[in-house]
């Protein structure tokens, strides 16, 4: 420098050159020296005083550096992936807790309801001895059972039947001693005797006639007849068992009709000898006959 010429900071380029400054006063900073390496950023690093953080002076740089401004968003990504992890974590936690005490409790479950999952096997062969002995007697009593049930049933059909047997037997004794009324299908025997030549012979052969033919029970005017019954002739007419009958006559009997009417009916019969004893006779077939009267207890027709 020459005397003279005046002194202060110099126009001429130098080797050493301040950096410019921008509309607000601040310092404008290389980005190249921002960058401890490529594609990393210095998280120590804080923007100058008035610049928001990432911004270069002169607007945002998209093109030349690799990894670009530090996004405002990343931290607040970083702590919400941090959240999820943390949430995650307690969720499978509580999950594999929950699983856990419940494949506890199905053990504890099964081994309280399978009583024999602690049982020896010598244990489980006298069981299984023990209920195939049970079942052979239970099979057993079965049997002696039902045949007890047979022996009653056929004891009860036997008695049954006896019984059945004794009440016919009464009932026959009752109608032929002529203790009970009868009603049932029959025939009608009714004799006119002008001449009053029916004697106690007649009557007494057609007694035995229709008792030949099957009579249960037979009346002779209002008079029961039965085995014992006397027919004798009297001064005047024929008494039955003491009871003093005339005619007409009219015979009730309860039997097979048929057979009894055709025994009435044959060559030498009854109503061939009250024809030839100048009588009538005359014999019908009905489908209801009553003989009310009783032995000891005569009865008017």
């Amino acid at each position: 420098m020459s005397a003279g010429e005046p002194t202060g900071p110099s126009h001429d380029a130098g080797p050493e050159q301040t950096a410019p400054a921008d509309e607000a006063g601040a310092v404008r900073v290389d980005p190249a020296a921002n960058r401890s390496a490529p594609g990393q950023t210095d998280p120590d690093r804080s923007p100058p005083a008035g610049e928001p953080a990432g911004s270069e002076p002169g607007g945002d740089v998209t093109g030349g550096d690799e990894t670009g401004p530090v996004s405002p968003a990343g931290p607040e990504r970083a702590r919400q992936r941090r959240r999820r992890r943390l949430v995650l974590s307690v969720v499978t936690g509580a999950l594999a807790l929950a699983l856990g005490l419940g494949m506890t409790l199905q053990i504890r479950i099964s081994n309280t309801d399978d009583p024999l999952s602690t049982t020896t096997e010598e244990d489980l062969v006298t069981i299984l001895n023990d209920i195939d002995a049970n079942e052979d007697l239970l099979r057993q009593q079965l049997a002696e059972t039902r045949r007890t049930v047979d022996e009653l049933t056929s004891d009860r059909s036997e008695a049954d039947s006896a019984l059945e047997q004794a009440v016919e037997r009464s009932q026959a004794v009752d109608v032929l001693t002529g203790a009970v009324p009868v009603r049932g299908p029959g025939i009608r025997l009714s004799i006119v005797d002008p001449e009053e030549e029916v004697d106690a012979a007649l009557l007494l052969e057609a007694v035995q006639e229709l008792r030949g033919a099957g009579a249960e029970a037979i009346q002779v005017n209002g008079v029961r007849v039965v085995v014992s019954t006397a027919l004798v002739d009297g001064a005047d007419g024929v008494r039955v068992d003491g009871e003093l009958v005339t005619g007409p006559y009219t015979v009730l009997a309860i039997g097979p009709g048929e057979e009894m009417i055709r025994l009435l009916s044959v060559p030498g019969g009854v109503l061939s000898d009250v024809a030839r004893a100048d009588g009538t006779a005359r014999v019908v077939e009905q489908d209801d006959v009553a003989i009310d009267a009783l032995v000891g207890d005569p009865l008017d027709d």
